[in-house]
C-alpha cells in the first residue's frame, strides 16, 4: 500500500534515500517518518483509509505529463504540492498499516474517533488538544459498479471537501492517506514455479542488494551478527541503526571477545540519544551428554549508558554450536515473540532485530553456517491437523474392531430333527 503524508510544519521530512522502486517501508521506518510529525506538527491527525490503493493507481489515473485536468487525484495533489512540508512512501508494509491507528493513538493519547464529512462540519476541534479522526472513504476500490477512475475520483472528492473544512475553520493538522491492502500485487515471473515459460524480452530485476553482517576478527572471523533492522527505543524515542551497525566501516568494537566457551560482541554508539551507549551480546557454549554435542545460548543482553547496566535475559536464543542462529523478530515487544526479557520492569529500553541472525562458534569466513530457526516445526496448526488425525483413525479402528467381533450363528433350528436345547447356567 501507498502512503502519501502532509503537514503544515516545514522541514520535518529530509529526502528518503532508501524509498527506492520495490522498496517497501516497515514499521519501525514508518514510526521514524511519523515521529516528527507528530512532535513537532499539528496535534489534530487525519487518517484517511480505503480499502484498497497502490502505487500503480497513481501511474495509471493521475495527472501525467502535465494533463492535471485527467487526473483522478486533483485534490490530493494540490493539497501536497501546498503543504510545507509532505512525504510519499510508494509501499508500506501490511503489518506497518495494521498497527498504524494503534501506534497514532498511542503517540497522540486519544482515541480514534470515525468521522464522516457531515460529523466534521459539527466537530468542534481545538489545536491545543489532540485529536485522530479516522475517515473511512465510502468507496470501494472492489466496487463492481463503476470504473476504477470513477472510485478514485469519488474519494479524491471527499478527501478535497474534508481538507477544505479544516482550511476554512483554520484548524492545523497533519494528513495521511493509506489503504488496508493494496489493489495490485506485483509478480515476479521467475519466482513462479512451473511459471508462463520463457518471456521474450523479459528483463531481469537485480534483487536488492544487503549490508554484510558485523564481523568480529582476532587472528580470524570469529563472531558474525546480522539483522535487516536494527532499531532502539529509549523514553519513547526511536533510533534505526541499521545504517551505523551494517553499513559504517568505523563500528566501535572495542570490548569484544572470544574463546571455545565464551563470546562478547561489542557495539558501541556515540551521540546515541545524547549519550555513549554499548550493547553487548554474551554467548555461552556448553557441552551436553544427553545430546552428546555442544550447543550455545546467548545468555544476556546488556546496554551500558551512563554508568548504569539493563540487562535483557536471551535464552530462547540457542541451538547446535556447528549451526547459526536465526529469527524473524527477537524484540522486547510483546506482540514480536518477546524474545528479550528486561530483568528489571518496567523497562525504559526497547530493541527490536528483524530477521536476526548471529554466530559465536566454529565461524568459517565470512559466510553464516546452516540456521537453527527460532520457529519450531510443529507449528500450532500442524498439532491440530496431527491430533485430529489421530482422533478420527482411533474411531475407525475402533468401528473395524467392533465389526470384525461380529460372530454369526453356527447352529440352526432343524425343525425335521430334535428342536435345539438351550440350557440354561446360573
Amino acid at each position: 500500500m501507498t502512503a502519501p503524508l502532509l503537514s503544515p510544519a516545514r522541514d520535518l521530512w529530509a529526502p528518503a534515500a532508501d524509498t527506492h522502486e520495490g522498496h517497501i517501508t516497515s514499521d519501525m521506518q514508518l514510526s521514524t517518518y511519523l515521529d516528527p510529525a507528530l512532535e513537532l506538527g499539528p496535534r489534530n491527525v487525519l487518517l484517511f483509509l480505503q480499502d484498497q490503493l497502490s502505487i500503480e493507481d497513481f501511474t495509471a489515473y493521475g495527472g501525467v505529463f502535465g494533463n492535471k485536468q485527467d487526473s483522478a487525484f486533483s485534490n490530493l495533489e494540490n493539497a501536497l504540492d501546498l503543504a510545507p512540508s509532505s512525504l510519499v512512501l510508494p509501499a508500506v508494509d501490511w503489518y506497518a498499516v495494521s498497527t498504524l491507528t494503534t501506534y497514532l493513538q498511542e503517540k497522540l493519547g486519544a482515541s480514534p474517533l470515525h468521522v464522516d464529512l457531515a460529523t466534521l462540519r459539527e466537530l468542534k476541534l481545538n489545536a491545543s488538544f489532540p485529536a485522530l479522526l479516522l475517515i473511512r472513504l465510502p468507496y470501494t476500490a472492489s466496487s463492481g459498479l463503476m470504473a476504477p477512475r470513477e472510485v478514485l475520483t469519488g474519494n479524491d472528492e471527499v478527501i478535497g471537501q474534508v481538507l477544505s473544512t479544516l482550511k476554512s475553520e483554520d484548524i492545523p493538522y497533519t494528513a495521511a492517506l493509506t489503504a488496508v491492502r493494496p489493489s495490485r500485487v506485483a509478480r515476479d515471473i521467475a519466482m513462479i514455479a512451473g511459471g508462463l515459460g520463457r518471456q521474450l524480452l523479459q528483463k531481469q530485476v537485480p534483487l536488492p542488494v544487503t549490508h554484510p553482517p558485523v564481523s568480529y576478527n582476532d587472528t580470524a572471523p570469529r563472531i558474525l551478527f546480522w539483522a535487516q533492522t536494527f532499531s532502539v527505543e529509549y523514553r519513547g524515542h526511536l533510533e534505526d541503526l541499521t545504517s551505523r551497525t551494517f553499513q559504517s566501516q568505523e563500528l566501535n568494537l572495542t570490548g569484544s571477545f572470544w574463546n571455545d566457551s565464551l563470546a562478547r560482541l561489542s557495539l558501541t554508539y556515540n551521540g546515541l540519544f545524547d549519550a555513549m551507549v554499548t550493547f553487548r551480546f554474551i554467548l555461552a557454549n556448553h557441552f551436553y551428554p544427553v545430546s552428546a554435542r555442544n550447543w550455545f545460548t546467548m545468555e544476556r543482553l546488556e546496554i551500558h549508558s551512563n554508568g548504569s547496566i539493563v540487562t535483557f535475559n536471551t535464552s530462547q536464543v540457542t541451538g547446535p554450536s556447528i549451526y547459526s542462529f536465526h529469527c524473524e523478530y527477537v524484540s522486547s515487544n510483546s506482540n514480536m515473540g518477546n524474545l528479550l526479557v528486561p530483568r528489571t520492569q518496567p523497562s525504559l529500553w526497547h530493541i527490536t532485530l528483524q530477521h536476526f541472525q548471529i554466530q559465536a562458534f566454529n565461524v568459517t569466513g565470512d559466510q553464516f553456517s546452516y540456521a537453527s530457526d527460532c520457529a519450531g516445526f510443529f507449528s500450532p496448526g500442524i498439532w491440530m491437523g496431527l491430533l485430529t488425525s489421530l482422533f478420527m483413525l482411533f474411531i475407525f479402528t475402533y468401528g473395524l474392531h467392533m465389526i470384525l467381533s461380529l460372530k454369526t450363528m453356527d447352529r440352526f433350528d432343524d425343525h425335521k430333527g430334535p428342536a435345539i436345547a438351550l440350557t440354561q447356567i446360573v
